[in-house]
């Protein structure tokens, strides 16, 4: 059976996730890219064409002329709808792109929520070209939060605290992103939470999700996630709705939201596997094959009535994180261990050499820790220490 896969740049998730699980299905990957000379570096063993991934007519036309699919998948979140237009246009399982288009743009999904009576949320939305000054005549609540319409990854996302603030970050964030829409939304109060979903359009699993440490504003830098094995069944439901409203339900899904007060409110829907390493963790902590139930779905296999959880596991992941720019001098290298019942992997994300910039976003990771236990606070006690114990250098 012929899978096509869509990639940008090269991933974790795809490189130890979704290619292994694709080979223990017996899965023929073709992997479809506009950067085939990365991917043939980390996988030169796979069929890698040359496509431009982001037009879904390219996509099809290439499919087309080469085998028949027996599934079209992308884990990138520039790329769903162009996956799901394709699956459908060949007659394959895949994700509604009415569902796809919303969750990636933000202004929709904000509109979506709010004439479903889900979720609403006060936003505004400024087109690429549009003068910033125009944001400040329009009753926003402030502090707000700017960010790009189809952004990922917390790039250019910024907490603004008055109208004059608001005006000048837009301006500076069309500079660096020119023709980029932006969205104005209300700053929603609250913890930072995760939940991970696992369906198949007829049944839908939830995986527990994550609690998320963030930076302080005015930036919204990932820093750590917590693993929570079970929300609230209350939050559970406000989130399933939601998700329900925006059509959600088909492969995997990454939802981040805030709970005040009880309420929980969607801050982005991410139509794919959690990525940063947390996918990986998740298949370990549960114990369960993650990257072949995925996969499934979309070569049309129903998922398990019971996906046999593994119960028990207590986990964080922590990031660290450049403070300056400049290149990287000196850095740990990967390491497993196993340090009083609980199991480190730490893999880095920068070579020592490199130069770069300070970006403020999860491009200043210079590395992932995963942390895996049955007690939380073992987890959190030897984890804190290994991280102690290291040291990252960085000079001008």
């Amino acid at each position: 059976m012929r899978l096509y896969l869509l990639a940008l740049n090269p991933t974790d998730s795809v490189t130890e996730g979704f290619l292994p699980a694709a080979k223990r299905l017996g899965a023929d990957v073709t992997l479809l890219t506009d950067r085939p000379g990365a991917h043939r570096a980390r996988y030169p063993e796979h069929e890698i064409l040359e496509c431009d991934v982001r037009d879904f007519r390219a996509v099809i036309t290439r499919i087309s002329a080469h085998d028949p699919a027996d599934a079209v998948f992308t884990n990138s979140d520039h790329l769903q709808t162009q996956a799901a237009l394709a699956a459908e246009y060949f007659g394959l399982p895949g994700k509604s792109w009415q569902a796809t288009l919303r969750t990636k743009d933000k202004a929709e999904l904000r509109r979506h929520l709010a004439v479903s009576g889900t979720g609403a949320v006060r936003s505004a939305e400024l087109l690429p070209g549009q003068d910033p000054a125009e944001l400040a005549g329009l009753p926003l609540p402030y502090p707000c939060v700017v960010k790009p319409r189809e952004g990922v990854a917390s790039e250019d996302v910024v907490l603004a605290s008055d109208a004059g603030e608001l005006v000048q970050l837009c301006k500076e964030i069309q500079v660096r992103r020119p023709g980029t829409a932006l969205v104005v939304e209300e700053y929603l109060l609250g913890e930072l939470y995760t939940l991970e979903t696992l369906g198949d359009g007829r049944i839908r699993h939830v995986l527990g999700g994550f609690h998320t440490r963030v930076s302080p504003p005015p930036y919204f830098i990932e820093e750590r996630l917590t693993f929570v094995p079970e929300h609230p069944g209350a939050v559970v439901a406000q989130v399933l709705d939601q998700l329900d409203a925006l059509g959600v339900g088909f492969g995997a899904c990454h939802t981040e939201f805030v709970v005040h007060e009880g309420r929980a409110r969607i801050i982005e829907v991410n139509y794919r596997a959690i990525g940063d390493q947390c996918d990986l963790l998740l298949a370990e902590l549960l114990g369960i094959p993650l990257f072949e139930h995925i996969l499934r779905t979309h070569l049309g296999e129903p998922l398990p009535a019971d996906p046999g959880v593994r119960t028990g596991g207590r986990a964080r992941l922590d990031y660290p994180c450049a403070t300056r720019a400049g290149q990287l001098v000196s850095a740990p290298g990967a390491a497993d261990l196993e340090v009083d019942g609980v199991r480190l992997t730490y893999r880095p994300l920068r070579e020592t050499g490199e130069r770069h910039d300070l970006y403020r976003t999860n491009r200043d990771y210079l590395g992932v820790l995963r942390a895996t236990g049955t007690d939380q606070s073992a987890v959190d006690r030897v984890a804190e220490a290994h991280l102690a114990a290291q040291r990252w250098e960085i000079v001008p």
